[in-house]
């Protein structure tokens, strides 16, 4: 019974062990398995603590070289972990002055999260576009001036570079020191000085900026402004100017002068303004190369100030001829004159080298029914012009063709008046010579016979039918005379009002 005694003792011994080592190895495992779960509530407290921000496709972030190979470098991006650039998009980021090197800080762009390789895919090519277009956006916002290189040129203008970008710098904004001056405007003459440029640099603003288009235009002009500006504070309307024509276009001449208190031989001090064509002289011009040469050594009038730019004149240091225009020529009457253009509206005429009148074609029409106006006249030929209408203020003559036919129809209507003008003449030095004789002829009352009383009556009654006769035609006379101002006071009338509904004749006169 012992012996089964102590068997049975060591199995419960020997159960009793096992049991303790499952639960050995049952606590740790499950301190095993909570463990971990320790650790990751740590990480999620550390994280929350940090304010670790996960960064999104298409943001920009700093990050730090950490290794370069032929096609790859990677960059250290904190928390986050670890960047890749590949190719191109690490070198097509870089100015030419920059290099990259283990330790160096760039600026990338994400493009993918998690690429193939398990790595943040970044872009230092994209993100540099980004920043440029930034920078560029201050720079006009703050008006800043920048110097640029002149990489090509077109007829429109010059290629420029600023930040990588590409921009443009058309031939309007040059200043007045490198703008093109063509004399016959040829846009082939124009591009060989614009070639001229090239390569050279020059200080310009941004004055038009979008991205998404990615257009970029620049001024030289605007980077002069400032200056200009100043220069122009010193001067008034009303000034008088000297100056040397710089340049002569379709539509006036540019004129460059020092402003006062300024040196006659720094280029840089010198305002340049502009002669429009209608302000080059009184009489109508139609090519201001006909009248003015670049080189030409000038003096104008400021007639108008706008920012920077001057509007000056010629003519306005000229007595206007038109103030003594009735001096020398009347209504209603004929003139030989010039013609100077024709077109659809009529024909423009010059009576002499300052004055010119219109020939309107309404006028015409009504006095040539049927006719065109081309085929009674030539340009740069001359004709008889009959005098309707003057308007000094306006600077405005209306005229109308006196042509053969019309001169001696003209001619014969006058004649009437001559023959009643005369015949009025004799019988007024008749009735003078008869009241002359019967003064002198009559004797006293008391020596008079009734015979001689009856004669010196008679004569006298004579004298006064003659007299009643002068004053009758005189009468009818100033009538006529009346009748037919009138009746040129309503023509002119109607005239006018023609004229003002057709606008392009006004226009051109203005020109």
């Amino acid at each position: 019974m012992v012996k089964n005694d102590d068997l049975l003792n060591k199995i419960v011994e020997q159960v009793k062990a096992d049991t303790d080592e499952k639960e050995v190895a049952q606590k740790v495992i499950t301190e095993d398995v909570v463990e971990p779960v320790k650790k990751s509530d740590d990480m999620e407290m550390l994280l929350d603590d940090s304010q670790v921000i996960i960064p999104k496709v298409g943001d920009v972030i700093d990050a730090t070289v950490i290794d370069i190979t032929a096609s790859i470098v990677l960059l250290d991006i904190g928390p986050i972990g670890t960047g890749m650039v590949i190719g191109r998009e690490a070198k097509s980021g870089l100015s030419d002055d920059e290099k990259l090197g283990v330790g160096s800080g760039v600026t990338a762009t994400v493009v993918d999260l998690d690429n193939d390789d398990g790595y943040i895919e970044l872009s230092i090519r994209e993100a540099s576009y980004e920043r440029a277009w930034d920078d560029l956006r201050a720079k006009k916002d703050n008006e800043e001036t920048i110097s640029v290189k002149m990489l090509d040129a077109n007829k429109g203008g010059l290629m420029v570079e600023v930040n990588g970008v590409t921009g443009f710098l058309p031939v309007s904004q040059l200043s007045s020191k490198n703008y093109p001056r063509v004399e016959d405007g040829d846009k082939n003459k124009i591009l060989e000085l614009l070639k001229r440029l090239l390569n050279k640099e020059l200080p310009v603003r941004i004055i038009d900026i979008n991205q998404e288009d990615e257009k970029l235009i620049v001024s030289e002009k605007a980077a002069h402004s400032d200056r200009e500006r100043e220069a122009i504070t010193g001067l008034h309307v009303g000034d008088t100017i000297s100056g040397d024509v710089s340049g002569v276009v379709d539509f006036g001449a540019f004129v460059k002068f020092t402003p006062a208190g300024g040196d006659t031989e720094d280029e840089d001090t010198k305002l340049e303004g502009l002669i429009h064509i209608s302000e080059l002289a009184w009489q109508l011009i139609d090519n201001p190369r006909e009248v003015i040469k670049v080189g030409d050594k000038t003096e104008a009038k400021i007639i108008g100030i706008d920012d920077t730019r001057i509007s000056l004149s010629i003519k306005a240091l000229k007595e206007d001829p038109w103030t003594k225009i009735t001096e020398k020529y009347s209504v209603g009457e004929i003139y030989k004159g010039k013609v100077d253009k024709i077109n659809h509206f009529g024909a423009f005429v010059y009576l002499d080298s300052h004055i010119h009148g219109l020939s309107h074609i309404s006028e015409f029409q009504e006095m040539y029914p049927g006719k065109k106006l081309e085929d009674k006249i030539v340009a740069k030929e001359e004709y008889m012009w009959k005098v309707l209408s003057i308007e000094p203020k306006e600077h405005r003559m209306g005229l109308v063709l006196m042509d053969e036919k019309k001169l001696k129809e003209d001619k014969k209507k006058d004649e009437p008046k001559e023959v009643e003008n005369t015949e009025s003449k004799k019988e007024e030095v008749e009735a003078n010579k008869d009241d002359k004789e019967v003064s002198s002829d009559t004797p006293s009352p008391e020596a008079m016979d009734e015979q001689s009383k009856a004669t010196a009556d008679k004569k006298k009654k004579s004298v006064t039918t003659k007299k009643e006769k002068k004053s009758t035609v005189d009468k009818k006379d100033k009538e006529k005379k009346s009748s037919t101002v009138k009746a040129a006071a309503d023509k002119k009338k109607n005239t006018e009002k023609k004229k003002d509904k057709d606008d392009p004749v006004k226009k051109d006169e203005k020109k």
